[in-house]
């Protein structure tokens, strides 16, 4: 029996000692453990959260529709941009210059606004103001200034002028019960213009849905110039026949915009998107 009595003392004080090694040993881990996952957590709290990627509003010029855009809104969309294509009204920038505006309250958070030739005009004068409105990108389009309308921006002198566009006039009386015309590029003339480095099919399907603009537009002016207080971006396309090259860098330069130059033709967003879609999300880098 004594033996039995020392064998459960030796036992029980065994048991105690494994007892306070194992808690030790599951002090030292839940110490390290808990300082590991006050680290995690100071990193999680101190890591920079990104920014809400802005979205873009694409808008089309004259003689085109927001289809010219499908393949930059696709590329955009795998970035994972919010993206809107505005249907541009082509009444001239006194109207559709409040119209943008009026679209652009209706979306919450940074905006980066995209114009194509008379686009272009739309976004100078509907992003002046505008606190949500972080970046102005340019494709080969119009940066007209402070009370400067299309037509006055055409008449710059440049060195090497493009042939006249072949235009079509359909005589109309606009709301205001005047006379105006609406401008059409000629269907059989269009892809060379316009339109000369895509595939052929497609050209003159653009020639065929092409939707027309007011003559009274190009001698309208726009009441502000945005690129004076927002960072601008502009992509020259060097075999434009719509607007001429020289004139698109005089406005870039004018603009202080960043610019890079592709080949292609007016329709560069149609025949080079990556190109144009890797410009906006510079445009987006760069105002963050």
């Amino acid at each position: 029996m004594r033996t039995t009595r020392q064998s459960l003392a030796f036992a029980a004080a065994g048991a105690v000692a494994i007892g306070a090694i194992v808690a030790g040993i599951n002090t030292a881990n839940a110490s390290t453990t808990d300082t590991a996952t006050n680290r995690v957590v100071k990193e999680v709290k101190t890591k920079p959260t990104s920014a809400k990627k802005p979205t873009i509003v694409l808008v089309h010029g004259a003689f085109a529709d927001g289809s010219g855009w499908n393949g930059t809104i696709e590329r955009l969309r795998k970035d994972n941009y919010p993206v809107i294509a505005f249907a541009n009204p082509l009444q001239g920038p006194t109207y559709d210059v409040a119209t943008l505006k009026s679209f652009l309250k209706t979306i919450d958070g940074p905006v980066i606004l995209v114009g194509h030739s008379y686009g272009g005009a739309l976004i100078s004068g509907a992003g002046a103001g505008n606190s949500h409105v972080k970046g102005l990108v340019y494709v080969t389009a119009y940066a007209p200034d402070k009370g400067e309308s299309v037509g006055e921006v055409n008449l710059h002198p440049v060195a090497h002028p493009n042939p006249e566009l072949p235009l079509v006039k359909v005589p109309f009386k606009n709301s205001a019960g005047q006379d105006d015309a609406l401008l059409y590029i000629e269907p059989a003339k269009f892809p060379a213009f316009f339109a000369a480095d895509v595939r052929s099919t497609l050209a003159k399907n653009m020639a065929a849905s092409q939707r027309p603009v007011a003559n009274s537009g190009f001698d309208q002016p726009i009441q502000a110039a945005a690129w004076r207080s927002i960072p601008s971006w502009y992509l020259v396309a060097k075999q434009d026949k719509a607007l001429n090259p020289e004139l698109q860098r005089y406005m870039a330069k004018r603009a202080h915009a960043h610019t890079v130059e592709s080949n292609g033709s007016h329709a560069v967003m149609v025949s080079r998107p990556g190109t144009v879609t890797k410009l906006i999300e510079a445009a987006d880098r760069g105002t963050r």
